[in-house]
């Protein structure tokens, strides 16, 4: 019983050690596009949800308030065609500027993904999008390779799908 206990300790110091490496060096999944469209266009095609069917290839459903502090469900479709639902906790909703929310699997520090959308102004009414999401948790060191073949491409795919929805949105709508 001895010999046990002391084997479920080491393992429980392993799992500790990678929780807390992942939460000081999370792993950052990072996309950016140049979008042909001002932050106000974009941040329209953005935060109409109801349309996420019609154009988005990642998020292929989105409901709920979008208000800090409140819950939202998503459901994400990866690059194999599975679709995950999630109900992630919104963090910040700063119109024309920032969309972020907080995912974690029970109970926390298993993994967590913390989703954003930044949008800033550049010349000429284009904007630059950034979609980021920074994983933390003790799952994390063993996802890295699936976060990176499945999940990265349709963070781009919901970019250049974003670009080419936001700029054909009439400029004075």
């Amino acid at each position: 019983m001895k010999k046990f206990l002391v084997v479920l300790g080491a393992v429980i110091v392993v799992i500790a050690a990678y929780t807390v490496v992942t939460v000081v060096r999370p792993f950052v999944l990072h996309t950016d596009i140049e979008i042909d469209a001002s932050p106000e266009q974009v941040w329209k095609v953005l935060t109409d949800r109801e349309a996420y069917p019609e154009w988005n290839p990642f998020i292929i459903s989105s409901t709920g308030e979008l208000k800090v502090g409140g819950k939202i469900t998503n459901v994400l479709r990866d690059t194999k065609g599975s679709e995950t639902a999630f109900d992630p906790t919104l963090l910040a909703v700063t119109p024309n500027e920032e969309l972020r929310w907080i995912g974690k699997v029970p109970p926390g520090a298993i993994f967590d993904g913390e989703h954003s959308f930044r949008l800033t102004a550049l010349p000429n009414g284009r904007t630059r999008l950034v979609q980021e999401e920074k994983f933390t948790g003790a799952a994390i060191p063993f996802t890295r390779s699936m976060l990176n073949n499945t999940i990265k491409p349709q963070f781009e795919a919901m970019n250049r799908a974003l670009a080419e929805r936001a700029s054909s949105v009439p400029k004075n709508r």
